[in-house]
C-alpha cells in the first residue's frame, strides 16, 4: 500500500528543530493562487488537474493570500541569525498538500523560483490531511479549505481560512493583527452579547474585570510570536503585532490589557474599535496577515487589500 504521506525535503533550505521552532504549515491553494487549477480539477478530475500541472512545472504560479507572510518570516529569520547564528526558535514553513508527488513538482518549482524558504512538502492522499499537523509539531496553519480548518482547529492547532485576493505584497517588517473574542480570546463575552445584548455584554465584563479570558483558537501562536518577538527591542523588532478589536475601549478594553498582561503576551498596539469598520485602520497598518472570526470584518479587510484568514 503506498504511504498516504510523502514527504520531499527540501535540502537548499537548513532543517529546523520542530521541537524549537515555530511551525506554521500552508496549504499549496494558501501560498499560491491556484484557482484556475481549482476550477480543473472540480470540473474535470484528478488526472486532468495533474496532467496540466505536469505540462506547466516550469511555469511558476502566481503568489497567493498568504505568500507575503510567508516572505515575511523568512525576514525575520534573517534578522535573528544576524543577531544569534546558533537560533533554534526560528519560523519553520512546510506546505502541506493534496496534490500527488506528479503534480507537486510545480509546487516546488515555484517555491525555488520566488525563493522560497519552505523547508518540507507533504504530499498527502488522504482526505484528511491535517491528521499530520500534531506529528510536524504545526503551531499554525492555513489552507483555502474550511473542513481542513474545522479538523485543524478540533485537534487543537491554531488554524484560519484563507480566501484568495489580490495581494500587495507591504514591506517589512512581519506585522500580523488579531482580533480578540474567539480569536485571541474565548468567545464567553460574544456569547453574553448574542444572549443579553451590548449592555449585558458590558456588565458581564465590569463584573469579570480581574479575572482573565480564556484561551482563543489564536492564543497559542500569538504566544510563540510573542517568544520571538521578545528577543528583540521594541525599535528593532522584525515583527510588529497589533489588537484591533470590536470592543469599546471604555467599557471592556481593560479586561483584554489585563488578560494580555497576564498571559505574557507583549502586543505593539490595540485599538478598540467599539463596533467601527476595521477597513480603515488595517489599511494603516497595512499587516501581511489579519484573522478575524467575523466574515464581514474580512470582507471589509479585503476590500482594502489586506491579507485576511478566518477563524470559523
Amino acid at each position: 500500500m503506498a504511504d498516504p504521506e510523502s514527504t520531499v525535503i527540501n535540502t537548499n533550505v537548513k532543517q529546523k528543530d520542530p521541537s524549537e521552532a515555530l511551525v506554521i504549515a500552508v496549504t499549496t491553494r494558501a501560498i499560491f493562487n491556484l484557482e484556475e487549477e481549482h476550477k480543473l480539477y472540480l470540473e474535470k478530475g484528478k488526472e486532468e488537474y495533474t496532467r496540466h500541472q505536469q505540462a506547466n512545472q516550469d511555469k511558476p504560479l502566481p503568489p497567493g493570500t498568504a505568500f507575503a507572510f510567508i516572505q515575511a518570516t523568512q525576514y525575520v529569520n534573517k534578522k535573528i541569525l544576524e543577531s544569534n547564528p546558533a537560533a533554534k526558535d526560528l519560523f519553520d514553513i512546510l506546505v502541506l498538500s493534496n496534490n500527488s508527488p506528479e503534480s507537486g513538482v510545480r509546487i516546488i518549482n515555484s517555491a525555488k523560483h520566488y525563493g522560497l524558504e519552505i523547508s518540507k512538502f507533504c504530499f498527502v492522499s488522504d482526505e484528511d490531511s491535517t491528521q499530520y499537523l500534531k506529528s510536524h509539531g504545526v503551531k499554525l496553519f492555513l489552507s483555502a479549505d474550511r473542513i481542513d480548518v474545522c479538523n485543524a482547529l478540533r485537534r487543537g492547532v491554531s488554524a484560519a481560512l484563507v480566501f484568495q485576493q489580490e495581494v500587495q505584497a507591504p514591506s517589512t517588517p512581519l506585522r500580523v493583527v488579531f482580533d480578540g473574542d474567539a480569536v485571541l480570546f474565548s468567545s464567553e463575552t460574544d456569547q453574553v452579547f448574542q444572549e443579553q445584548g451590548l449592555e449585558g455584554a458590558v456588565q458581564y465584563e465590569r463584573a469579570m474585570e480581574a479575572v482573565p479570558m480564556g484561551e482563543g483558537p489564536l492564543k497559542a501562536f500569538a504566544m510563540h510570536l510573542g517568544k520571538i518577538r521578545k528577543k528583540f527591542s521594541q525599535e528593532k523588532s522584525p515583527i510588529r503585532t497589533y489588537l484591533v478589536t470590536a470592543r469599546s475601549g471604555r467599557d471592556m478594553g481593560i479586561r483584554a490589557i489585563k488578560t494580555l498582561r497576564e498571559w505574557g503576551l507583549a502586543i505593539d498596539e490595540a485599538f478598540f474599535m467599539d463596533g467601527a469598520p476595521k477597513g480603515p485602520i488595517l489599511a494603516q497598518i497595512q499587516p501581511h496577515i489579519f484573522f478575524d472570526d467575523g466574515l464581514h470584518n474580512i470582507q471589509g479587510a479585503q476590500d482594502v487589500g489586506v491579507p485576511s484568514a478566518w477563524v470559523p
